[in-house]
C-alpha cells in the first residue's frame, strides 16, 4: 500500500499560496506545456528535441524533421489546452472525453482513425500483454468508465489517476496514440483534484514500460503507482522554485 500522505501535504502547502500570482502561473504553464509535449512525444519515438519542440510550437518548421513530428507537437499542445478546459468543467470522465482527446492527438496525422475505436487487433511492441480483440474494445471501455464512476472514486486521486492511465492503455482502444491519450487522461484526473500535472520523463521510458506491463500481465500496479507518485512529488518543485520557498 502506497502512503499518499506526503503528496497530500505538498498539495496543502501549495494550496496555501493560492491564488498564485498571474506571472508565475503563465511562466510555469508555458514551461509545462513544452516539457509535457516533448517528453510524451519522445516516449513514443518523436525525434524532436526539447528546443526543436519549442520552435515547432512557435510555428517554425525544423529542418530534417517530418511533418508528422511537427503535427504531433502542435496536436499535443492543443490536447493539453482541451484537457485544461475539461478540468474547469469538473465533470466525471466519459468516453466522449477520451475520444475527443484522441481526435486532437491524431488530427491531420490519421483523420480516419482519430477519435475512433480501433477495428483491428493490435500488439504492443516489446510488451508481454496482448490487448483485447477489437470486438471487445467497446465493451471493455464501457466497463472502464463504470469502474471509474464507482470503485475508482473510492481511491486516492493519485492512485485513481494512475489506474486510469494504466487501465486505458491496457485496453489500447485506438490504433495509435494510446500512450499520449492515457497520459493526458492521468493528468486530467490529477488536475481535477488540485494536483499539478506530471511530466513522465523520456529517460524513465524503460521503467515506465516495465511497470505498465507488470500491471497488465499480473495485475500488480504497485511499481507503476510508485513511479507515478514519485513523478507527482517532483511536479511540485517548479512551484517551490517560482515561489522562492523550500519544498
Amino acid at each position: 500500500m502506497i502512503d499518499f500522505r506526503k503528496l497530500d501535504q505538498l498539495k496543502q502547502k501549495l494550496d496555501s499560496f493560492r491564488p498564485l500570482p498571474r506571472e508565475i502561473v503563465e511562466n510555469l504553464h508555458e514551461d509545462l506545456v513544452l516539457r509535457w509535449t516533448y517528453n510524451s512525444n519522445a516516449i513514443e519515438g518523436n525525434t524532436l528535441t526539447l528546443k526543436e519542440t519549442k520552435v515547432a510550437l512557435e510555428g517554425i518548421t525544423v529542418g530534417g524533421k517530418t511533418i508528422r513530428e511537427h503535427f504531433e507537437a502542435i496536436n499535443h499542445r492543443d490536447a493539453i489546452f482541451f484537457v485544461e478546459e475539461l478540468v474547469k468543467k469538473r465533470d466525471g470522465l466519459s468516453e466522449w472525453d477520451i475520444k475527443s482527446i484522441h481526435q486532437l492527438i491524431l488530427k491531420q496525422i490519421d483523420d480516419k482513425n482519430a477519435g475512433v475505436y480501433r477495428n483491428v487487433n493490435v500488439t504492443i511492441s516489446g510488451a508481454d500483454h496482448v490487448p483485447p480483440d477489437t470486438f471487445q474494445v467497446k465493451d471493455e471501455m464501457g466497463k472502464f468508465i463504470e469502474w471509474y464512476k464507482n470503485d475508482g472514486q473510492k481511491l486516492h486521486p493519485v492512485e485513481r489517476a494512475g489506474r486510469v492511465h494504466a487501465d486505458c492503455v491496457k485496453i489500447h482502444p485506438f490504433v495509435d496514440g494510446n500512450g499520449r491519450t492515457s497520459r493526458l487522461l492521468m493528468n486530467l484526473e490529477l488536475m481535477k483534484d488540485g494536483f499539478p500535472p506530471v511530466v513522465l520523463p523520456v529517460e524513465k521510458r524503460l521503467e515506465y514500460y516495465e511497470a505498465l506491463d507488470k500491471a497488465h500481465t499480473v495485475g500488480d500496479y504497485t511499481p507503476f503507482l510508485i513511479l507515478v507518485a514519485a513523478t507527482v512529488e517532483r511536479s511540485f518543485n517548479p512551484y517551490w522554485h517560482a515561489l522562492g520557498v523550500n519544498g
